[in-house]
């Protein structure tokens, strides 16, 4: 009896011991449950075979990339004059320039040079009496374009005395295309728009950004004009923008392109 009991415990003990050995490697799993799958990825991972880098190929329906561009660290610039014109009420041309002009065109301007010998004043002018009576004349043009010693325009002046006119009233073009230089030359561009009243003979005054334009009929005459072309830096605008292109308030430059476009010519072709 005691062998049969011998012989029972011992398969009881290996049971009970691999019980309890099952036990524990059950538990071990449930608190580290992801670290065999990692480390199982890991080695399928490093065993597979590295596949070979693919080639892509450029769509031809995409688009080019865009070109490298290179910015200036320097995003300001000094004034440019020639922009200033754009912005800012300035004669672009020197008095003795429009009065040159205006002889290209054959109304025979005289020479550009000073009223008298103690005004520092400048002028050129052109007058012509196609018809008078014994006091005065009866039909006249008459043009003067008045500025400094240092060649900048003050103002243009005209006066009509019983123009010319067309069967429809309209001004002789012979006469209309000395407002047209006039306006050609200062090159501002909103203001030609005004030579169609002028042609018309129909008063306008015409005043924007810092200069003013005016042709009206002159008061207690039937058939004379009056024509005045000039600049009024009063506007709060037109002073700010005076002010930002003015050079003094802006650090000198030693860049030869921007000495350069400071020193550029104010007789610039405003058509371009």
């Amino acid at each position: 009896m005691r062998r049969n009991r011998r012989r029972l415990l011992r398969p009881v003990l290996l049971l009970f011991v691999l019980l309890v050995a099952g036990i524990v490697v059950f538990y071990s799993e449930i608190r580290q449950p992801e670290a065999p799958i990692d480390r199982f990825e890991d080695r399928a991972l490093n065993k597979a075979p590295r596949s070979s880098p693919i080639a892509v190929r450029p769509d031809p329906a995409a688009p080019s990339p865009l070109p490298t561009m290179s910015i200036s660290l320097k995003l300001m610039e000094v004034p440019n004059p020639e922009l200033a014109g754009q912005f800012l009420r300035m004669w672009r041309v020197s008095g003795q320039n429009i009065c040159g002009a205006l002889r290209q065109a054959g109304i025979e301007m005289s020479e550009w040079k000073a009223a008298s010998m103690r005004n520092r004043s400048y002028e050129c002018y052109f007058q012509r009496i196609y018809e008078r009576d014994e006091v005065r004349p009866i039909s006249s043009t008459f043009v003067k374009v008045r500025g400094n010693e240092m060649g900048d325009v003050v103002e243009i002046r005209a006066k009509l005395i019983g123009p010319t006119t067309d069967a429809e009233g309209r001004l002789a073009p012979a006469v209309l295309r000395i407002f047209e230089i006039i306006v050609t030359q200062a090159c501002w561009r909103d203001f030609e728009d005004t030579l169609a009243s002028i042609q018309n003979l129909r008063n306008i005054e015409y005043e924007r950004f810092g200069s003013y334009l005016s042709f009206t009929r002159e008061a207690g005459s039937g058939n004379n004009f009056n024509f005045v072309l000039g600049l009024k830096a009063t506007s709060a605008s037109q002073v700010r923008t005076k002010t930002f292109f003015s050079t003094e308030r802006w650090l000198t430059t030693t860049n030869p392109r921007l000495m350069d476009s400071l020193s550029t010519s104010l007789e610039a072709n405003c058509a371009q």
